[in-house]
């Protein structure tokens, strides 16, 4: 079972959905937020967490500071799964938090989002096409704030993701089986 890595909901045991998740390693969870914290990425921030499967990525980012988490998922018993998990954390809470269960696709998702999103997780199944997830980085480009980053999971043996205009590669890490692109909003 994964777990909030750190904050103030640290250890705190996630539930899994039963079947089709992949959820993200807290070993490879915690060399992220390591990144998203020396860049002062996580604080205040308004976080997506895309194909959300366990919440965890952006329960994590709750957990370390960030002002607001929407998660997105589309397969019923992992979005039920999810409002588990928002109700431990927000027991675990030393203050009210702001976490919303968005139970819809990626692209619906994106298609009505306000805006104001400053980090931005992308962890869809490996099957999903390549130009699907190219397709939800279109849609998520200009919904970003200036300094947000955005970081897509695949497998390593995945290559990199095709990227619209508006945003570009920083770098990516390797963690296994698991290949992290982050990516920046493209400068003015």
């Amino acid at each position: 079972m994964p777990r909030i890595v750190a904050g103030w909901a640290g250890s705190l045991q996630l539930a899994v959905p039963p079947d089709g998740t992949r959820p993200t390693s807290d070993r490879t969870r915690e060399a992220l937020f390591s990144m998203l914290e020396a860049r002062d990425a996580i604080r205040g921030a308004a976080v997506v967490d895309l194909y959300a499967g366990s919440g965890a990525l952006g329960l994590e980012a709750v957990s370390r500071g960030a002002a607001s988490a929407v998660l997105v998922e589309k397969a019923p018993r992992a979005v039920r799964t999810i409002r588990d998990n928002v109700r431990r954390v927000e027991r675990a809470a030393p203050a009210p938090i702001e976490v919303r269960v968005a139970p819809q696709s990626v692209e619906a998702f994106l298609a009505g989002a306000a805006g104001g999103i400053g980090l931005a997780f992308l962890d869809p199944p490996y099957d999903l096409p390549d130009a699907q997830v190219a397709a939800d980085l279109a849609a998520l480009a200009p919904l970003l704030v200036p300094d947000a980053v955005v970081l897509v999971e695949r497998s390593s043996h995945s290559p990199a993701p095709l990227l619209p205009p508006g945003l570009e590669l920083e770098r990516t890490r390797a963690y296994g089986d698991t290949a992290v692109h982050v990516l920046v909003p493209t400068p003015l």
